[in-house]
Parts: C-alpha cells; structure tokens; sequence
C-alpha cells in the first residue's frame, strides 16, 4: 500500500547522507514492562514532560505498543510496526471527506497483519487505510543553515552564510574533532540537534558544541524522532533500541 506512513521505529530507520561507524557492544539495556493499565485511561494525566508525547511506541516480546510516560503500557504490543501520534499528510490531504478527520495528530499509523490502520488514543484501530483515500503531500523544505564539514578524516560543522576558508578555524561553528556528525531535521534550525560520534560512541551535540545526550550509546538512529515527539532512539547493544527524551530519561 502506497502512503507516506510515519513509521519511525526499529524496522525502518531513516539513515541520510553519511553511514555510522561501528558499534561497540555493551551490556543489554531495558525492560519489559509488566503492568498495564486500562485503554480507557488518559495518558495526559500522567504526563510528567510536556515536550515529548504522552503515549511513545514501545516495542516488547518482539512486537510494539505503547507506553505513557510513567512506562505503564497503554496499549498492547501486538503490531508488527507503529509510529507516533502526529499528522499524515496522505489523509489530510484526501480527497475523502470522512478519510481526512483520521490524518490528524489524535491518531497514529500502525500495522497488523499486514494492514495499515489509524488508531485513537485509546488503542481503538478506527481507520483501514486505502489508496483511493491518500492525496498528495504538499512539498515542504527548510534549508539548513549549518552543514557537516570533514577535513583529515574528523568531522566539523560551518555555518554556510560565512564560511569561506577551512584555513581559519574561526569559520568553523564546530571544528572537526568528530568520527561523524549528522544534523537532525528540526524546526528550529538556528539551534539544531546534532548527533555526534567520538570513540565509536554516540552523544548528541548542539550548535554551540555542548553535550546533550552523554556519549554512551553504540547508535543513535538519524529518523524523525525528534521532529515528531523530541525524542531520540538510542541503543547500547546494537540491538534493543528505545527512546531518550533531552535530559537522557529513558522510555
């Protein structure tokens, strides 16, 4: 089925211009969570952090679900895939009437099956997705205004309005001191997040070159989790991924 889902989990990561480098391995990260509370609860109620979302796709026993943000599952793991509660632009722009209502950000993309449903907050799967639904996405894009640099083999960052001469490292925003770096997709672009890597581990960076996620994790995975939810998906084994909000709190 053709649409743009926003699945931004483990099975399908968004990797752009530049490849990680390897991962070190470390000891298993993570939890399984064991209580579960009512799908009629209001996972507002327990939010604890404004910034992120109240329900965070959680993936368990080799399916996924969601937890709110005090780890209690809201709704059970048994989708083969989720994404974020957040706009798909295919529905809004439906020419379906009835379709439309389900591409807002009180719904979220999941799969089971094989099939690809909007559900509510409340689990419900309230909508099937069919081609004959989707419109066309209207093309959106920021140019950034910072960009990786790379010289003798370490990363950097330049700003693109002034700089002219890698011989002066006063033109560099950042001088290349890391393994690699990618600028993350954001709205804020004067003060974008920046996943960094330095000694085969991975932090998060900002514009100003201070730590914001520690460099602990083996990857951090370059998708829109941070535009959609002010997330990042991190792991310590290579294998089992979850979420870290800003303040490195894990979900």
């Amino acid at each position: 089925m053709k649409f743009a889902l926003k699945l931004v989990l483990i099975c399908f990561p968004f990797v752009f211009s530049a490849q990680k480098n390897g991962s070190a391995s470390a000891a298993p990260v993570k939890t399984t969570i064991q209580k579960t509370v009512p799908a009629a609860a209001k996972p507002d109620s327990d939010k604890i952090n404004e910034e992120i979302p109240a329900l965070i796709p959680q993936k368990s026993g080799g399916k996924y679900g969601y937890i709110n943000q005090l780890g209690k599952v809201v709704i059970p793991h048994e989708y083969s895939n989720v994404g974020f509660f957040a706009e798909d632009c295919n529905l809004l722009s439906s020419p379906n009437a009835k379709a439309k209502k389900f591409g807002t950000a009180k719904y979220a993309s999941v799969r089971l099956n094989g099939k690809d449903f909007r559900i509510n907050q409340a689990g419900k799967r309230v909508y099937l997705f069919k081609d004959s639904d989707l419109g066309k996405c209207p093309r959106e894009f920021k140019s950034q205004l910072f960009h990786a640099y790379i010289m003798n083999d370490r990363y950097g960052i330049i700003e693109d309005a002034r700089f002219e001469h890698p011989g002066d490292y006063r033109q560099f925003t950042i001088y290349p001191q890391y393994d690699y770096l990618h600028i993350m997709e954001g709205e804020d672009l004067q003060n974008p997040m920046i996943v960094a890597s330095k000694n085969n581990r991975f932090g998060v960076i900002d514009i100003n070159n201070n730590i914001i996620i520690p460099f602990e994790y083996s990857d951090i995975k370059r998708n829109y989790s941070w535009i959609l939810a002010r997330l990042f998906e991190v792991t310590k084994d290579g294998i089992n991924y979850y979420y870290v909000d800003r303040q490195n709190a894990g979900y």
